[in-house]
């Protein structure tokens, strides 16, 4: 009997026509990751009745809920349909802002070493949460947490399936390219986190166990910028409630560049902390609020490679 091992998963994702309904012959896109725990999760309902001998009756599953996180590097072209679905918005000449438009896929895990190959598919499944990390000497990382509405087990494809090849770049670096911190070069970052929330809630109703399509809420950006302590002015953007902006750019090795636009920011925390000898860092969180020139909260760019 084979085991499945994590170098042969494979993970693959179609839009959505109707919320929750699989497309029939579907062209899947490739999902690049590192890891993920996207699965099925239900809520136990025990029995509150009383015996006498401290015994428990019955015990039933819950409603289903299809959630977890998918980690990636980040890639040039590979994740747009993604970026579209956790800003809400839609891509326009090469720009992308967050908006109000809900997207839904059907998400497919193959396991395709086992003697029998399985394919978990998950259906209505939307971008709940976008969490980007630029550090120093690393692959930027991804990691979309995902709401969905259920699972179908099979050994079987979607009739008339065919799959897309990959986009076939490589991932986004820490060493190339650049950060504005209102307007200006700084060269002292030793990261930058950035958090988009889209606030999906389950909504479940009486005769049904999985859930209508979620609510969603506001569209609510927020991160932390780490630097190196050099003087006071970004504390004092914090002390002093200054609004101010940030933009990263990052370009991969063929040239191919992401430009993240907060226009907007206010720091909400900020202090030098010592643990010790070395260099003394501040990590200064932040909120992206909607900026009326701009009109939007964030703002992505994409450029191809001259």
């Amino acid at each position: 009997m084979t085991i499945a091992n994590g170098a042969q998963h494979a993970l693959y994702y179609v839009a959505e026509s109707s919320y929750g309904v699989v497309p029939s012959t579907p062209t899947w896109n490739r999902f690049p990751h590192t890891g993920t725990t996207l699965n099925l999760s239900k809520d136990g309902i025990e029995s509150e009745k009383l015996r006498g001998d401290r015994q428990v009756e019955d015990f039933r599953h819950g409603n289903r809920q299809i959630g977890g996180d998918v980690s990636c590097e980040l890639e040039y072209a590979a994740f747009d349909d993604l970026l579209e679905a956790a800003l809400c918005g839609t891509w326009d000449t090469d720009v992308l802002e967050a908006g109000p438009t809900r997207r839904s896929f059907t998400i497919e895990r193959e396991f395709s070493d086992l003697d029998t190959p399985e394919y978990h598919r998950y259906s209505g499944c939307e971008i709940n949460t976008l969490a980007m990390s630029i550090s120093p000497n690393a692959m930027v990382s991804t990691t979309f947490t995902i709401v969905g509405k259920d699972i179908d087990v099979t050994t079987s494809e979607v009739a008339g399936s065919t799959r897309n090849a990959d986009i076939g770049n490589v991932p986004f670096d820490s060493f190339t390219g650049s950060i504005l911190e209102g307007g200006s070069s700084i060269a002292v970052v030793t990261s930058l986190e950035l958090n988009v929330e889209n606030g999906l809630e389950a909504l479940f109703s009486v005769g049904a166990p999985t859930t209508n399509r979620p609510s969603i809420g506001k569209s609510r950006v927020t991160g932390t910028l780490t630097t190196y302590f050099e003087s006071k002015s970004l504390y004092e953007k914090f002390i002093n409630e200054t609004e101010s902006s940030i933009t990263a750019t990052l370009e991969d090795p063929d040239g191919n560049e992401y430009k993240i636009e907060l226009p907007r920011v206010k720091y909400n925390s900020g202090q030098p902390d010592v643990s010790g000898e070395g260099a003394v860092t501040i990590a200064l969180e932040f909120v992206a609020l909607y900026d009326d020139t701009e009109e939007t909260n964030m703002r992505i760019t994409r450029t191809d490679a001259v």
